[in-house]
């Protein structure tokens, strides 16, 4: 096997692949990166067992074939390759990386045969086509809400089903809720509910970019999603996600609307002396203004104000500061509504014009 090609395009696709196989450390299998050179393409496939990575970037082969590389090692070659064009060779077990050009660097490396690289699965059903910018702003407004609590193993991925002529993406960890629903193709046909780990979905994130559509396949036990060259999949996360409607509040007579940024900001600067174990803070809601403080502790305590829009009746919620943090980053629209009803039930954070997404919180005991 032999092939030559551009070092920062193949940097690029390694990079991913290693995200993938991250968590493995032993020289295995699945801390390889698979590699078949044919009809100048390369297939770089990377695995985990759960989640699954493919793509294919142009080379000039020279001889063809297929091995598997140390994934770690090989990202480390490349990463710091001193020149444009990278030659790539394997005889028997061993592999060399050296410049095209050049006799040196040459790094020798050891292979494991590509025979042993587990299979992928394949989709036995069919695929739906969704823009790549809606699915991204469904994963930003969910997936910070996951559960990480293994006992609750059925709430540690984003819950998705496709109903009512939407497409929904759900997250909680018990104390926390997150919902975004995406009008969808009448075409698309309706699925059970699946739950899918957070790993995919971030990847996704991270490497898409904000145009084109993106492909996605459902099946029992695997989700299937593809965009431009990428084709991944993973396992769904068995179990019974639990019923989010009933957590949705029907009517909440009070709302407060405040500034984005400024919220942000108090947050920031309350945080320096908040309890770190509960994260609590109060929030004194009065007419026109907002006190944001934390409470007493070994190390002091600290209060800041910001204006907001609300005339209703003087109000003090405690909550978990975090909770309020992640959905405000979240959302983007310079203005934020909080919707509630008492002290001491759910808070509706929302974005002002409103859109097709919100984050309930529950408050904690004063």
């Amino acid at each position: 096997m032999k092939f030559k090609c551009n070092k920062d395009f193949l940097f690029k696709e390694i990079s991913i692949a290693q995200e993938i196989i991250a968590s493995k450390n032993a020289i295995s299998i699945l801390s390889n990166i698979y590699l078949e050179a044919a009809n100048d393409s390369l297939i770089i496939k990377a695995t985990d067992m759960k989640v699954n990575f493919q793509t294919v970037v142009p080379v000039t082969v020279i001889e063809p074939g297929s091995t598997t590389v140390f994934g770690d090692k090989f990202l480390g070659i490349i990463s710091t390759f001193p020149y444009d064009e990278i030659e790539f060779s394997q005889k028997d077990i061993n592999i060399t990386v050296k410049p095209t050009t050049q006799k040196k660097p040459e790094y020798k490396l050891k292979s494991i045969a590509s025979d042993k690289f587990p299979e992928f699965p394949v989709s036995t059903t069919s695929f739906f086509d969704i823009p790549i910018k809606d699915l991204k702003e469904m994963i930003q407004q969910s997936v910070f809400a996951v559960s990480d609590d293994e006992t609750r193993y059925f709430m540690n991925g984003v819950y998705l089903e496709k109903n009512e002529g939407q497409l929904k993406m759900v997250a909680t960890d018990g104390r926390r809720l997150a919902f975004v629903g995406k009008d969808v193709n009448k075409k698309v046909e309706d699925f059970s509910g699946i739950i899918i780990p957070p790993k995919i979905l971030n990847t996704i994130v991270k490497r898409s970019g904000d145009e084109g559509l993106i492909s996605i396949s459902v099946s029992d036990k695997t989700i299937f999603i593809n965009f431009a060259s990428y084709k991944f999949s993973s396992i769904l996360i068995e179990g019974m996600f639990p019923n989010y409607k009933k957590v949705i509040p029907e009517n909440q007579d009070f709302s407060l609307t405040v500034k984005r940024d400024e919220m942000l900001n108090a947050l920031h600067r309350v945080a320096l002396m908040v309890e770190k174990k509960s994260h609590r803070i109060y929030l004194g809601i009065s007419s026109g203004k907002m006190a944001v403080y934390s409470e007493e502790s070994e190390l002091g305590t600290v209060e800041d104000e910001i204006p907001c829009r609300y005339d209703g009746d003087e109000i003090t919620i405690a909550l978990n500061y975090r909770y309020l943090e992640e959905p405000f980053k979240a959302i983007n629209e310079d203005e934020i509504k909080i919707r509630f009803s008492t002290a001491i039930k759910a808070i509706t954070i929302e974005p002002v014009p409103e859109k097709d997404f919100f984050h309930i919180v529950m408050p904690m005991q004063s």
